[in-house]
């Protein structure tokens, strides 16, 4: 198996003024890759700068520089996510949003699990397993309003490609769900944790790609209360400590409970869960085999 090959894959814009912890996303990944693709588009700050110095310490790391097409909508994501994924050269992709840190020693386990499904064409994909952090870093949401698993390994060259907003992935021209085995490893999703200041400037440039999100008021709370959030007190991965210890005080706002019809859908989900293990509504972008 030690002539297959894995990639790892980003895209980037506006890290500094959306503050990604875009250095710890890229870093949690080398350890599993033999190279690593960054498609940088053009930024109003020092985006290039910052990955550039990425690319400068480490030779795995190649930038590609790209341009938004914000009239394409959020399916600007996937198209600029398609572009990093074809720069790739190798066997295997491990996929990474720049808001997202994999587990320690999550990228070493992957590529040991993508070597051994190497010989086995059902497998198309890998999935991780997420904790998405909201209004802060002490706080996580578990309900259906966040994805539990999402694929973030696929085969290259197998028509595989990025779709939608670049959530996750699909097949072929039909878009059938990728063929995935459940990896174990964990993701920590930072997006939603950001501090306000990030978070009003995220609201401003979703704007230009989300339509929906244009005709919102503006002046809503920053981030809306939902049925489902729980302390975390867990530890963060190694890579995002600096970046998180400098946000120990910034939070993200969060609205006051109110329960309201939506809400209580939320509530009588987790309710099924907790009994039964199954999340009722469930998105998924990929089909588990064994």
């Amino acid at each position: 198996m030690s002539d297959v090959k894995v990639a790892g894959f980003s895209i980037i814009r506006n890290a500094t003024l959306l503050d990604f912890p875009l250095e710890a996303s890229v870093q949690s990944v080398l350890p599993g890759v033999d190279e690593f693709v960054l498609a940088v588009g053009a930024s109003e700050d020092d985006t290039m700068a910052r990955a550039e110095e990425l690319a400068r310490r480490d030779s795995k790391i190649r930038l590609i520089p790209t341009e938004w097409d914000l009239t394409q909508g959020s399916a600007v994501l996937s198209q600029q996510t398609n572009l990093a994924m074809a720069a790739c050269h190798g066997d295997w992709g491990i996929y990474i949003q720049a808001d997202e840190v994999l587990a320690d020693g999550g990228a070493v386990a992957l590529r040991q699990q993508l070597l051994e499904c190497t010989a086995d064409p059902q497998v198309e994909g890998l999935v991780v397993e997420y904790l998405h952090f909201y209004g802060g870093l002490d706080t996580v949401g578990v309900s259906r309003r966040w994805y539990r698993r999402e694929v973030r390994a696929v085969r290259l060259g197998a028509d595989v490609h990025s779709h939608g907003d670049a959530q996750g992935f699909r097949v072929g021209t039909g878009n059938r769900r990728v063929r995935c085995r459940r990896s174990g490893v964990r993701m920590y999703h930072y997006g939603w944790a950001r501090p306000s200041w990030a978070l009003a400037a995220k609201r401003r440039l979703d704007h230009e790609i989300y339509p929906t999100e244009r005709a919102k008021d503006p002046d809503r709370p920053m981030l809306p209360w939902f049925p489902g959030l729980r302390p975390f007190s867990g530890a963060h991965p190694a890579p995002v400590m600096p970046w998180v210890e400098a946000r120990r005080d910034q939070r993200g706002y969060v609205e006051p409970p109110r329960y309201d019809r939506d809400a209580f859908r939320v509530a009588l989900s987790l309710g099924i869960e907790r009994l039964t293990g199954w999340r009722p509504f469930e998105y998924r972008n990929y089909t588990v085999v064994r």
